[in-house]
């Protein structure tokens, strides 16, 4: 057999084992949810049956936490059993379980009071396929209530629980953005070279924040007008919009000159880069601060093209983005 035949047959059966190993890893996610799932029905059952008070209810359950952590270790605790109990609480019918989620997804999502929130980060999760972690970071910027910013909850769901697709750049497009993922500490003396280039290194975690579709096409982007050369800081395609989306990064409050540059930028793909089927572009300006009303005069009335975006390096407290909605719907 020669060379190119053995490397043929090797990477088919490693392909086999992979797929194998995969396999076997989300059967013993299903089995695992499953468990506490029937183990919380078993404890809630009981606990309806007996009509307990509350006092003598956790008082079975720290028994039942003594005994089973003596037979199968530390993982039945009384928290974990308190946990389960939440879990068919919150999920009382099996057809509701996502053979996607595993069992750390379950345990973020438990966190959720709002069941429309917890919808959301459900359907984002599966549609995604989000690990724990990323389904934490997620929920910890604050995706949902950033988004109701921009959007309507009825529409937010609908295009997640894909019932709807996006027919505005609003629908997905967040502001804030949070880039707390690059590790770069809030300070006045950033270049936008240096912003470009975190964002470049985490690409994985900025495609993440950017939201659903997006693909990256290309990094400081050469424009040739005339004897003039432009270039533009980062170029994405987003298929559920049908649309190139530019990226231009400000380390300063935004300018009406930042509008007028990346209109240019806008313009000129619409002109030659643009296929015929396809949507118009959309220019996404990252700035550290700006002035809404400014914005709002200095793009035509029906603009739908050009859209500003806060970034902060930081994580949004739960107050903070409440306060935003709030002020947005007075």
């Amino acid at each position: 057999m020669k060379q190119p035949e053995i490397n043929n047959l090797l990477g088919q059966i490693k392909m086999l084992i992979v797929e194998a190993q995969q396999k076997a890893v989300r059967a013993v996610n299903t089995e695992r949810v499953m468990l506490y799932w029937n183990i919380g029905k078993h404890i809630v059952e009981d606990q309806q049956q007996g009509a307990y008070k509350a006092e003598y209810g956790k008082a079975v359950i720290s028994n039942l936490a003594v005994e089973l952590t003596k037979d199968f270790g530390s993982g039945f605790s009384l928290r974990q059993l308190e946990m389960c109990r939440q879990f068919y609480a919150v999920f009382p019918n099996t057809n509701t379980l996502r053979s996607q989620l595993n069992w750390s997804q379950y345990r973020l999502l438990l966190r959720i009071d709002n069941e429309d929130k917890r919808t959301y980060y459900i359907e984002e999760s599966c549609k995604n396929n989000w690990s724990a972690r990323q389904l934490e970071r997620q929920v910890n910027s604050q995706l949902y209530e950033r988004l109701l910013l921009s959007s309507d909850k009825e529409k937010i769901l609908a295009i997640a629980k894909q019932e709807a697709q996006p027919d505005s750049p609003k629908d997905i497009i967040k502001d804030p953005m949070v880039l707390e993922f690059l590790g770069l500490k809030s300070q006045a003396n950033y270049y936008e070279k240096d912003l470009e280039q975190a964002l470049i290194t985490n690409m994985q975690s900025f495609l993440l924040e950017l939201g659903n579709g997006f693909s990256f096409v290309a990094r400081q982007k050469r424009l040739q007008l005339e004897d003039d050369d432009f270039f533009v800081d980062l170029v994405f395609y987003n298929r559920l919009l049908r649309c190139f989306v530019i990226v231009e990064i400000k380390t300063h409050k935004l300018t009406h000159q930042d509008l007028g540059q990346l209109q240019m930028y806008v313009n000129y793909y619409d002109r030659t880069e643009k296929q015929e089927d396809e949507n118009p572009t959309i220019g996404i300006l990252l700035c550290t601060d700006k002035n809404n009303a400014m914005v709002e005069y200095a793009l035509p009335k029906d603009n739908n093209q050009i859209l500003a975006s806060k970034y902060q390096l930081y994580l949004p407290s739960q107050d903070a983005i409440i306060s935003n909605i709030t002020a947005d719907l007075e």
